[in-house]
């Protein structure tokens, strides 16, 4: 039994959360540069034990593809062919961002630490999309 790990992927900064070895609760990760993607989810796949991959599926309002939508699809493609005996799952994102943003509001989370270059909207939406699939579980 292994950890689930949500992915928020962006142009530039993608966020990354996980479950609790129980698989109960979501907890924001970090968030990391799109471009070491790879690289990071090789070291912590080779340190720890994860269950599901869960991406975060980008779409409009309508459910209609939006520009990111075939980005996660390819993410996708190449997650499966790195990691073959990997669980690839895809959840619906709308309203992440939105969410996280008002959650960080909530918890009194100041103007500057909500726009800071660390990212923490991102693994914060990580950890919704990653709550909202554990909901439906």
């Amino acid at each position: 039994m292994g950890r689930i790990i949500a992915i928020d992927l962006g142009t530039k900064r993608t966020g990354i959360a996980v479950t609790d070895p129980l698989k109960i609760l979501a907890n924001p990760l970090e968030t990391i540069e799109t471009a070491t993607l790879f690289d990071f989810l090789k070291t912590y796949l080779s340190r720890e034990e994860v269950e599901t991959i869960v991406l975060g599926m980008p779409t409009r309002l309508d459910g209609s593809a939006n520009e990111m939508t075939p980005r996660v699809i390819d993410l996708k493609g190449k997650l499966e062919k790195l990691f073959p005996d990997q669980k690839i799952e895809l959840v619906d994102e709308r309203f992440t961002s939105k969410m996280a943003m008002q959650s960080m509001i909530a918890m009194g989370s100041k103007k500057k630490d909500r726009k800071e270059k660390s990212g923490n909207l991102d693994k914060v939406s990580a950890a919704i999309i990653l709550q909202s699939y554990l909901e439906k579980k």
